[in-house]
């Protein structure tokens, strides 16, 4: 990890125990971890950046395996989602580069999972907020664990940064009751169903 920069780390987790029905028995814990780093490729077109992914790789791991034991352990999560905030002076290419690395991160540290871990990108300004989409680990079609959770940093991302975030679920929404394949149902054939 010597080739990242990194500022500022922020572990969030958000335990939610109603949304105004019945209090779960257990309430659903959804949590971010977040890097803010420098972002090496700031204020000038760099042809050839792919390289930074494989320098990424030990941040993601370090942030998924603290995320899922702040969560109660990897074996407790059932969603999970990537996103990349880049400063001003960077572009949204810079934060396709934290999609193998996030992602194939969490798949790691989770183990067996399925489904593609989604994705979302922007470029911001200091205090940007992105909504990471959140899906069920095994099956993304499984619309109980549709979700998101907003992320962000107020000092950051600075103009030479970029904000990294990974992002996982214990369950399926509070309340989830919108029909559609079931957790239960998952076949675990293609990541979709």
């Amino acid at each position: 990890m010597a080739d990242v920069a990194l500022r500022k780390f922020i572990l969030s987790i958000e335990e939610i125990r109603h949304e105004f029905g019945p209090e779960p028995d257990v309430p659903l814990l959804r949590g971010a971890a977040i890097a803010v780093i420098k972002n090496p490729f700031a204020g000038r077109y760099e042809p050839e950046i792919t390289g930074f992914m494989d320098d990424l790789r030990p941040l993601g791991l370090d942030m998924a395996a603290r995320l899922a034991a702040a969560l109660g352990g990897a074996e407790k999560i059932e969603g999970y989602g990537k996103g990349a905030l880049i400063g001003a002076a960077g572009e949204l290419e810079h934060g396709a580069l934290w999609h193998a690395p996030g992602g194939y991160s969490m798949r790691q540290v989770l183990a067996d999972t399925k489904a593609i871990v989604p994705s979302a990108k922007k470029v911001g300004a200091v205090g940007a907020r992105l909504d990471v989409p959140i899906t069920h680990v095994n099956a993304a079609y499984v619309r109980s664990h549709f979700d998101s959770m907003e992320v962000g940093c107020n000092d950051g991302p600075r103009s030479d940064e970029m904000l990294l975030a990974l992002v996982m679920s214990t369950g399926p929404r509070i309340h989830a009751r919108s029909a559609g394949l079931q957790a239960d149902e998952i076949t675990g054939k293609d990541g979709l169903r």
